[in-house]
């Protein structure tokens, strides 16, 4: 068997342009889904996918460690966003072709379940970018999150933290406090909350925010601060009482070795459309478990990406949690050619061959690329500031 053809669909999904990732064979009507989205970086992206195919082409697709060194190694430059998350979406869908070929769901080829169900985390607002990074008010953090319980979810994760300066006024602190206190008390302790920082705020100010917040049993605190500098995030997660999360900026299991050795955090967030897919996933949850560090991958993308990350949650033992989205556009699940059910707490393992899904590429091409919704964000005296 032989790849004959690496192709993408684009398919633009407002703030995101989900690049899905078709890799054919020579074997009649074998092939395998991937995804590859990068919001705003969608060109270069697709360009780099078409890069690596130039050494993929003629390849036998079952090699897929051996396909993953060549797309890594054999090119003078290694590593990136973008040549990382091309090759995310290509292995992914060699792992769909793997599965399709033997019968078998990709987590079996992976050691076989762990457990017997997973848990999902929803997003404020089921991730419709308005209510996930537009919400402002206690009264609507408190009614949105009730919305994500009554689908089902005992864990929902929110933004009440604005776009911060680099040492924060009490004014802004106590605002952010109250719309995590709404929510706490709409639904009381049965239900976890997880705060996404987004990396807005300085490690000075993440504490500033987090000592106000520390009543709140939170059940992690999100990227409080740029991953590159370990040692804040160390100074962060020594100075608040919840778990730190972070790395969904990181690529490759090298980028995570520091964030381990030195436990900056409880929680590590690789994402399967970035890391290095699957097979770079795996590496990087056994990094994780030699230091009692959990893993929940990072997952607001496409259904394609969803259903990789689920793949790597059943098959992982120290897996906490999976993040899904279910709302962010009406027709998300009318590009499969059956719906993959997250809209509720849990999710038992899938069982058909290869990743379990298919693309209605009719439907997809209804939604052709565009420029993604941009999020421009600024300090209070001009200045940019992180998104």
């Amino acid at each position: 068997m032989k790849i004959t053809a690496i192709k993408t669909l684009v398919v633009n999904a407002r703030m995101r342009n989900w690049v899905l990732v078709k890799v054919e064979t020579s074997e009649p009507g074998l092939y395998g889904w991937g995804e590859a989205t990068l919001e705003w970086k969608t060109k270069g992206v697709v360009g780099s996918i078409e890069d690596l195919a130039v050494l993929l082409i003629g390849k036998d697709p079952r090699r897929i460690e051996h396909l993953w060194q060549i797309m890594h190694r054999q090119y003078f430059w290694r590593g990136g966003i973008v040549t990382m998350t091309a090759m995310s979406g290509i292995d992914q869908a060699l792992w769909d072709i793997k599965g399709k070929e033997l019968g078998r769901p990709v987590y079996e080829l992976l050691g076989g379940p762990v457990r017997d169900r997973l848990r999902l985390y929803d997003h404020l607002g089921g991730g419709l970018l308005e209510d996930m990074y537009k919400t402002v008010e206690p009264e609507v953090f408190a009614e949105r999150i009730q919305l994500s319980l009554e689908k089902g979810f005992t864990a929902v994760k929110a933004m009440p933290v604005p776009v911060a300066e680099m040492i924060e006024s009490p004014a802004v602190i106590k605002r952010a406090a109250k719309c995590v206190e709404a929510m706490r008390k709409a639904v009381g302790d049965e239900v976890d909350i997880l705060l996404d920082l987004h990396a807005r705020t300085t490690p000075a100010a993440a504490i500033q925010f987090g000592r106000l917040l520390a009543d709140y049993n939170l059940y992690w605190y999100e990227e409080p601060c740029w991953p590159e500098h370990v040692d804040a995030l160390v100074e962060v997660s020594r100075a608040l009482p919840f778990p730190i999360a972070t790395g969904e900026r990181l690529v490759g299991r090298w980028e995570f070795r520091e964030l381990c050795e030195k436990r900056a955090c409880a929680v590590i967030q690789p994402d399967v459309s970035h890391c290095g897919g699957i097979s770079e996933a795996r590496r990087i949850a056994a990094l994780a478990e030699t230091y009692s560090i959990a893993v929940a991958c990072h997952n607001p993308q496409g259904p394609v990406s969803t259903a990789s990350s689920l793949h790597v949650g059943f098959a992982t033992p120290n897996y906490l949690i999976q993040e899904v989205v279910r709302a962010d556009v009406p027709w998300r699940n009318d590009i499969l050619t059956e719906p993959l059910d997250v809209a509720r707490g849990y999710l038992e393992p899938p069982k058909k061959p290869g990743l379990g899904i298919d693309i209605n590429e009719t439907e997809a091409a209804k939604h052709p690329f565009a420029p993604e919704v941009t999020m421009d964000c600024y300090h209070r005296d001009g200045s940019v500031a992180d998104w």
